[in-house]
Order: structure tokens, then sequence, then C-alpha cells
């Protein structure tokens, strides 16, 4: 059996991670990006949402809320990536129960993202890799120019947005975007359509979760400036990270 070294992850939970990692089962699209862009070798499994896997063809297993359990556990891996908010602790516990060591991120800001990343290759036995140091360059510049305040729906049928402590909001924020719901006692609140066309005057709708699209959402707008959004660039924290602030820059610079 390879020996184990116990560290934290960023939930403060000690995790046995075995030396060295030779399999991973990815439960987070970004982080799947992240292993399969760095050491694709490892990658073993990952979710039906997870789209970017480089040149890797891994075993699917089921979705982020709904993942296989069953299937993880089959696959024998030396460590599941996860995280707190993506995944339910229904899943991780019965993970955990089966033997796995899992590992769960929690980022609520880009300068958290860029640190949790470090410590996940760490435990994985890998170099910081290139892509994360230019990504971290990117991040340090500071925002300079006017801000602007904006409403960023995450959902509708019910409306739903981006509220308190989380990584979009704190993305859009070094891009000089402020969140009006940053002061929210939730994280994702549902919001009456009237009051969010009366909270600012600048809408920003990612592609994800929801596909917002030119002809999807937009149409509940129109007296306000609406700017349409990689939800990709706004949500995930991986590879995406380094042409992320270019990419937002110029889709927000429109309206």
């Amino acid at each position: 059996m390879a020996p184990r070294e116990r560290v934290r992850d960023d939930t403060g939970v000690e995790v046995a991670v075995p030396s060295p990692v030779r399999r991973v089962v990815s439960l987070v699209p970004s982080l799947t990006e992240s292993v399969a862009v760095t050491a694709p070798q490892l990658l073993v499994a990952a979710t039906a949402w997870c789209t970017h896997t480089a040149d890797t063809e891994p075993v699917r297993v089921g979705g982020t809320k709904n993942p296989d359990v069953a299937a993880v556990v089959e696959l024998a891996p030396d460590l599941v990536l996860a995280n707190f908010e993506e995944n339910r602790d229904v899943d991780l516990h019965a993970l955990r129960a089966a033997g796995l060591a899992v590992w769960v991120t929690k980022c609520t800001t880009v300068v958290e993202a860029l640190a949790s990343l470090t410590r996940m290759f760490r435990a994985l036995g890998l170099d910081r890799p290139a892509w994360l140091a230019t990504a971290e360059q990117v991040w340090s510049l500071p925002y300079v120019g006017a801000r602007r305040t904006a409403v960023v729906p995450i959902w509708r049928r019910p409306w739903m947005v981006l509220g308190s402590d989380t990584f979009a909001g704190d993305l859009l924020r070094m891009l000089g975007v402020d969140n009006a719901y940053a002061g929210h006692e939730e994280r994702y609140p549902r919001v009456p359509l009237a009051e969010l066309r009366a909270a600012a005057g600048l809408v920003v709708l990612p592609d994800e979760p929801y596909a917002f699209s030119a002809t999807d959402g937009p149409e509940n707008f129109e007296s306000h400036s609406v700017a349409l959004v990689s939800g990709r660039h706004l949500t995930w924290y991986g590879p995406s990270l380094v042409e992320a602030r270019h990419v937002l820059t110029e889709q927000l610079g429109g309206v």
C-alpha cells in the first residue's frame, strides 16, 4: 500500500493522500480541466459536465449533483476532487465511507482560487504549472477605470442572482463591476424580476449555469444595458483564468 500523507483541504478536513497519486477522479468541471491540461495521465474519470478534458477521454461517472458513487469506487482512484458547492455532502460522505480520499476545494475569491489550485497540485505531488503562474500574474494587475454596478442572474424560472461571497462576484469586482446583491445574506438569492430591473442599469447574463443567450434573457431587460458573457470564464477557476480577464473585459466593454 502506498504511504499516505495527511494534509488538509480547503474546508479544513484532513485527507490521507497516497504517494504517489496515480489515479484521479474529478467531480468538478474546472478541476477536471486543470488536471487534464497539467497531468492528463492522472485523470481516469470525470462528470458528464466536464467539457474541457484536453486530449483525454475519461470515464463518465454521472453529474456533479448526482455522481455514480458505485462507479467511482469501482475505479479505485487515489484521490477524488470535489467542490463545496458543486457537489453534495451526501455523495462526499459516501465516497469517504468507501475508503476513498476526497479533496474538496472552497473558493469565494480569485486570490483564494489561485491559492487553492496551488495546494491541490501539491497534494497531487505535482509542481505548480506554468499556466497557474501566468494566471496569478494576469489577475495581479489592478483595475483602472470607472466602476459600474450590475445584477448577475444565474437562473430564471425562478430568477436567481449572484449574492454574497461568490467567486464570480469577486472576479467581476476585479474587472470594475460591482455586484448589486453582494451584501445579500444569501449566496444565490431568488429575486423577483421587477426588483432586478430596479436594482441596476447593467445586467450581466452568463451562459451557465443557465444558458442565457441573445434570444433568451435580454428581452426581460429592454431598458437596460445587457452583457452576454462566457460562464466558463466567469465561474471556473483553472486554465480559463489565463484568458478570462481579456475575454470578459471585451464582453463587458461592449455595453
